[in-house]
């Protein structure tokens, strides 16, 4: 697999001095330790309107504004934690185990459902984590082909081409919360006098939208891809069935998808960080690529190995009160998508070159634009 430059040139020392898009100095962190701690530390702001990004951000001005309403990841305690309040429910283990099922026969669908030759990601990856999250949110899947188009693009470096798509999903769910949305978490927050408004709920929509799609996506097509390249760690998978959960975790610190969504906290005081000093107001930016290839912490990084006891330690979700919302419904679809496409199709291989397949690497998060497969 050809990784972006993010992953293969990983800088010498673990606090790098970069440059925000529009020329503000700040740090760039590859350190796993390092990264964990900005990540727990108070003293660093998740607010967006406090953070120079190192890339162009979506939104079209140069001004740097407070996050909408309901668009909690860009805020810290008090506001970020009231919204998750709400949320979390939805979203732990115990819950989700009840909706495997329905990702199970989702999987079992669309295999069965594929023609040889096949392209993964449109006929395979891209649908499941569409439908569950539709669902989860009382989303008519009927308007799936939208979404998928939608959050495509929404990770496009073009901040035009970002912005429009924001616009287009952010004012169907604006409909979707007027008309009441039947079923799922929105219709529910909505019932359960939670006090939230029209807008909060439709941010709110949009961020789990967006959130629990591309990148689940992405992670199942590339998951497919590296384990079809590593034909012996496909093989210890197959002939163990207990080695999922650690083959998850491996994929996801081996892949580290969003590198150039790196995640970014903005210091509210002067910080000592390895060894330098992080002045108020500097934004720190974490590479999460580097971070899971640290060897002071995984042995051997750069190669997969689906046993790998510390693979667990990976930060592919981030860390700390920020800790993605859905990782583990990203997890459980990922796991199943792997055990029913490898157990129904036996057969699964590249219908051509690995080195002809189409990956993304330009883009805000890291991915197969298709995967052709075959089986015959």
């Amino acid at each position: 697999m050809r990784f972006p430059e993010t992953f293969t040139n990983r800088p010498e020392l673990p606090m790098t001095r970069v440059t925000s898009h529009d020329g503000h100095p700040g740090w760039l962190v590859t350190r796993h330790a390092t990264v964990r701690q900005v990540l727990t530390d108070p003293r660093f702001s998740a607010r967006q309107e406090l953070k120079r990004p190192m890339f162009v951000p979506v939104r079209l001005s140069g001004a740097r504004r407070p996050a909408a309403p309901g668009w909690f990841s860009g805020m810290d305690a008090p506001e970020h934690t009231r919204y998750r309040r709400h949320l979390h429910t939805w979203f732990t283990a115990r819950n989700l185990k009840k909706l495997e099922p329905r990702v199970t026969a989702i999987a079992r669908e669309l295999v069965d459902g594929m023609d040889d030759p096949a392209d993964l990601v449109r006929d395979y990856a891209l649908p499941i984590p569409s439908r569950v999250i539709c669902e989860i949110l009382g989303v008519p899947y009927a308007d799936h082909e939208f979404f998928e188009t939608q959050t495509t693009r929404i990770l496009d470096r073009d901040p035009e081409v970002a912005h429009a798509a924001v616009a287009a999903l952010l004012a169907y769910m604006r409909e979707l919360v007027e008309a009441g949305p039947e079923g799922g978490v929105l219709a529910e927050l909505i019932a359960n006098g939670s006090g939230l408004g029209p807008e909060e709920l439709a941010n709110i929509g949009l961020g789990l939208l967006t959130a629990g799609h591309e990148t689940t996506a992405h992670m199942i097509s590339l998951g497919v891809l590296a384990l079809l390249e590593h034909p012996d760690q496909l093989a210890a998978l197959a002939a163990d069935e207990g080695l999922m959960g650690s083959a998850v975790e491996e994929l996801l610190r081996y892949l580290s998808i969003l590198h150039l969504a790196a995640p970014s906290r903005a210091a509210l005081e002067d910080v000592e960080l390895d060894g330098v000093r992080v002045r108020a107001g500097e934004t720190v930016t974490l590479s999460l690529p580097a971070a899971n290839r640290d060897p002071e912490v995984f042995a051997d990084p750069d190669r997969l190995d689906l046993s790998r006891a510390e693979a667990g330690e990976n930060l592919a979700f981030g860390h700390g009160a920020h800790l993605c919302l859905g990782h583990n419904l990203a997890r459980m679809e990922m796991a199943v998508a792997y055990r029913e496409l490898f157990a129904r199709r036996p057969g699964l291989r590249l219908a051509v070159p690995a080195h002809e397949v189409e990956l993304r690497a330009d883009t805000i998060v890291f991915g197969a634009i298709s995967l052709p497969v075959t089986w015959g």
